[in-house]
């Protein structure tokens, strides 16, 4: 366990130095995530300019057309950039709090030589971690596409299937493990204090253990976004939205458990009415 006061502050020197460091750290951490939004948002608006086709999933370098060569080695590398880029768009800035308390409690406990670097390499597991959720998520729409090439008649099954998700997405936002681990990933103190390990390598196990909580608070969002929205800019602002808002804000269950009353009416309705499928992804019918 870290010791909070082992270094006694002589004076405001050292605990004003600490404060700097930690907003400095968090303003890093946001200026990633700005870089990444004009990223994101400069490939939407590139796929937008050279229209793309409307059997394809939107994010430009995330585009899968319906052919085979969606499952390509280029298309999949081309698939896990963008993701990882969208991914430090969406989730960097909820995860600031914790990165910047990290590095401050690095600084408190002396560690400065080795601070930066390893509060440099608590942000890069976290995003890294993310990024290999976007393998199975790449997986899942190539076996998807190529089901639907092999037999087109199901493609009438999509929208049905889009509602499915949305249902147990909406259901997923009332389960005990969301809770738990929204409950985590709003907590940075009470994590760090009881799983803090020292050195690389326990950056590193720490990291990955705050993944993994984010991770299970949020993929069924993320399943959302590529599902129902086909990955679309409207779709990946109102997702990440949504994810601040559970994560930072005073009511942040609440604001999950409304999130999971509108994905299960939405699912409802598209159940109901298949075409609505199409608006979802910001298509025409």
């Amino acid at each position: 366990m870290f010791a909070m006061g082992q270094h006694a502050d002589e004076g405001g020197g050292p605990r004003l130095a600490r404060e700097r460091g930690t907003i400095v750290t968090v303003i890093a951490v946001i200026g990633l995530s700005i870089v990444a939004w004009v990223a994101v948002i400069a490939d939407a608006m590139r796929a937008g300019a050279t229209s793309m086709d409307s059997s394809s999933s939107t994010m430009g370098g995330m585009s899968m057309g319906a052919s085979g060569g969606a499952s390509s080695a280029p298309a999949a590398l081309a698939f896990l950039i963008a993701w990882g880029v969208m991914m430090a768009a969406m989730m960097l800035p909820s995860a600031a709090p914790m990165i910047g308390l990290y590095g401050a409690i690095q600084r408190n406990a002396g560690q400065t030589g080795q601070g930066g670097v390893a509060t440099g390499l608590f942000a890069l597991v976290y995003v890294l971690a993310w990024l290999l959720f976007g393998v199975p998520v790449y997986g899942v729409q190539v076996a998807v596409t190529m089901l639907v090439d092999a037999a087109p008649t199901l493609s009438g099954l999509l929208p049905y299937a889009v509602a499915a998700v949305l249902a147990l997405a909406g259901a997923y936002q009332f389960s005990p493990l969301k809770i738990a681990c929204l409950r985590a990933c709003r907590s940075p103190l009470g994590f760090l204090m009881a799983r803090w390990r020292a050195g690389y390598l326990g950056t590193v196990r720490l990291a990955l253990s705050h993944a993994l909580y984010c991770i299970g608070c949020c993929w069924a969002l993320m399943v959302v976004l590529v599902a129902a929205g086909a990955m679309g800019l409207h779709w990946v602002l109102l997702i990440a939205a949504l994810v601040a808002a559970e994560k930072l804000a005073s009511g942040g269950v609440v604001v999950a458990r409304l999130a999971g009353v509108a994905l299960l009416v939405l699912a409802i309705l598209l159940a109901i009415n298949p075409g609505i499928a199409a608006a979802l992804r910001g298509t025409m019918a």
